[in-house]
């Protein structure tokens, strides 16, 4: 039997009253931490000659109040996605807004449309369709990034694909180029 050249110390093996004192010392200084608080932070920026005024920010459309290009029938056409930004670069933001109509069964196909604000007045409305409710799509997915709207859609490989069950994932991503909105793929899309 080896033994050990450090002779074992009574103050290493842990004791109830050991794990009181630290629970003692913890417990004291979270108190005191709790009352000694740093004061509140009083900085403020002042205005200098070369700083301007930034315009009030303008809030996005909203969807609940714009009428969609949709044809529901006896039901409701339902915003289920939305996303805000500036997407032509005019520091206005724009807000994307995936609808369609509230059926009580299957999965009804959405519509993707891009809403503004007209100049000179505070209602919104519709200046793009991105995707078609006639295209079958469902979108799973909706951001707008660097002033571009991207989306993950789901489609149908054929008609014999039952309604219920999109079985084609896609990417899209929709950039304001030349007056209108130009659909491309992201980089590392693919399709299942």
């Amino acid at each position: 039997m080896q033994q050990s050249a450090v002779p074992e110390l009574a103050h290493t093996h842990t004791r109830p009253i050991h794990w009181l004192a630290t629970a003692t010392a913890v417990a004291g200084v979270v108190a005191l931490s709790s009352v000694l608080q740093p004061n509140s932070a009083t900085a403020a920026q002042t205005a200098g000659p070369d700083v301007k005024n930034a315009p009030a920010a303008v809030a996005p459309p909203d969807p609940a109040s714009v009428e969609f290009p949709l044809e529901c029938g006896p039901v409701k056409a339902v915003v289920v996605k939305k996303a805000s930004g500036d997407l032509d670069g005019d520091g206005s933001p724009e807000t994307v807004a995936v609808v369609h109509c509230d059926a009580p069964m299957g999965t009804p196909p959405d519509g993707v449309y891009v809403l503004t604000r007209g100049t000179g007045t505070a209602a919104p409305r519709v200046v793009a369709t991105l995707v078609n409710p006639k295209d079958s799509t469902t979108v799973s997915d909706l951001a707008v990034r660097d002033e571009a709207v991207i989306a993950e859609l789901l489609t149908y490989s054929s008609d014999d694909v039952p309604r219920c069950c999109p079985d084609v994932k896609d990417s899209a991503k929709w950039q304001w180029q030349n007056g209108s909105f130009v659909r491309s793929t992201p980089a590392g899309a693919h399709s299942v």
